[in-house]
């Protein structure tokens, strides 16, 4: 440990190595997650064009013969509907025990094992290109138990930094770090696009051993605690009068310098361990069901684009597997962009479920336009993915890091800090339903058509702002009374 009068620039580097090695940690996760996209191109194609081999044996009018059984037959979205939703049905199931397990067990040991795990699940996929796995149990029996070591990641990574970081900036300093996801989307995408049109195998194998190889990194230097290194914990609300002004609501009141930043300091004498917080206690902190519920919504639409972009491009836009990867990755740049957005501003307004919602408000058009003018030409293409991606993962980011954390450490726990791994583990769990709902009722809708899947993209994207109502209402009376008292 580091001496007890350790300075706050050596305070400021433990706090940056731990954004850093948990923006690392969670861009391993989703970049195993993002090769089923790409690959499902491969899975299924149209051979038709393809030099035939001259020792195959299929018929003369057999248009699927390199396709990979059994995802060769017509019903083929259903089949990769069905695989996708094993892996998101699981992690939502599995993600509201998760929450409770991270509150009790080490973090470290906890994220490591998830992501060895995880590691081995995903390349396991990928072997079954190699050992010429042909029967769909196996693919949907693999994505489970990947679904169910997956849950490890979220609640783990988002209570580690809620340690380490205070109510402050957070909304920025979680916007710029939550675009791990996207960048472990880019990169799942580009590693997959490497092999797609070869051994695919390799597009799952590759991204299980770097993800396995970072749990071990994870294992050896990742720090739970401010106090395991002898710093002071951050605070994360001030004085009493902060409560006074709006107790109900978390992203609410003036904006004060009292919580705004970690603690630098260092603790002599530890601080007694709280007691973790109940299921059903979390579920009682004011605003929690309600962006558990918009979330739900919100996520629903993020993993359908997902999942089915890279088909969608393929299929609409007539581009090749490689292709169509790469270029899906605009969305995820895109939210790059949303998620730094959405933080910046509900930082500055004090707003975060207004921010959510005018968002989503501004989505459910620009996925409309982009069903129907963003495949016209490839700079149209680009420009819509882009605007897509900020609008459609923005609400997302904000909601599963800043309002997460702001919730888990609301006032109404007096300090409790250990409530923040279940409410993470509500709120993505809950959104985890709507990711597995989304790709599934894609797999069935797609059939009768694109517009129609994009149709029910728009119905949950406005679902999602309705049930944000109350909360930006009360937003809208805490700025009111505010903007009173300073013209008094």
């Amino acid at each position: 440990p580091l001496p007890a009068d350790v300075d706050a620039g050596v305070s400021c580097r433990f706090r940056g190595f731990i954004l850093l090695i948990t923006f690392f940690v969670y861009t391993c996760y989703h970049m195993s997650r993002k090769p089923i996209s790409v690959v499902k191109s491969r899975l299924h194609q149209n051979c038709s064009q393809l030099i035939d081999p001259s020792n195959s044996t299929h018929r003369a009018n057999d248009t699927t013969w390199c396709s990979w059984a059994p995802f060769d037959q017509s019903n083929y979205k259903e089949l990769l509907g069905g695989v996708d939703n094993a892996f998101l049905v699981a992690y939502a199931i599995g993600m509201f025990i998760s929450g409770i397990f991270g509150e009790r067990l080490p973090l470290r040991y906890y994220l490591s094992a998830g992501m060895l795990l995880s590691g081995l699940f995903t390349s396991l996929l990928g072997l079954a290109y190699f050992w010429n796995i042909h029967v769909l149990w196996y693919f949907v029996l693999i994505q489970i138990c990947n679904g169910l070591a997956q849950t490890t990641g979220w609640p783990s990574v988002v209570t580690c930094v809620g340690n380490w970081f205070g109510k402050g900036k957070r909304g920025l300093i979680m916007g710029i770090w939550n675009s791990h996801t996207s960048v472990g989307n880019i990169l799942g995408s580009l590693i997959a696009g490497l092999w797609v049109n070869g051994p695919w195998g390799l597009s799952f194998v590759v991204p299980g051993v770097i993800t396995a190889a970072m749990g071990i990194v994870t294992f050896f230097f990742l720090i739970e605690y401010p106090e395991d290194v002898d710093c002071s914990p951050p605070q994360h609300h001030g004085g009493p009068e902060e409560s006074q002004d709006n107790p109900e609501e978390p992203g609410n009141g003036h904006h004060r310098d009292s919580s705004m930043e970690p603690a630098a300091g260092c603790a002599k004498e530890p601080t007694p361990e709280p007691a973790a917080i109940s299921f059903f206690g979390a579920l009682r902190i004011p605003g929690v069901v309600e962006f558990s519920l918009c979330l739900l919504f919100a996520k629903l639409v993020s993993y359908t684009f997902l999942y089915w972009l890279p088909l969608y491009i393929f299929n609409v836009a007539h581009f090749g597997a490689k292709e169509a990867g790469d270029l899906s990755t605009l969305f995820d740049v895109g939210g790059i962009i949303g998620g730094i957005m959405a933080g910046l501003i509900s930082d500055y307004t004090n707003g975060r479920a207004t921010t959510c919602c005018i968002m989503l408000i501004l989505a459910a058009p620009m996925m409309f336009l982009y069903n129907y003018i963003g495949q016209t030409g490839i700079v149209s293409s680009i420009v819509m993915l882009i605007i897509c991606g900020a609008l459609v993962n923005g609400p997302y980011a904000l909601i599963t890091t800043a309002v997460s954390a702001d919730l888990g450490t609301h006032t109404s726990l007096k300090g409790n800090a250990k409530a923040l791994s279940t409410v993470t583990a509500i709120i993505d769990g809950t959104g985890s339903i709507g990711a597995a709902l989304g790709p599934l009722l894609a797999g069935l809708i797609s059939p009768t058509g694109w517009n129609n899947v994009f149709y029910m993209l728009i119905s949950a994207d406005i679902l999602a702002c309705l049930f944000l109502c109350r909360l930006v209402y009360k937003e809208i009376l805490a700025w009111k009374s505010l903007l009173g008292r300073n013209r008094g």
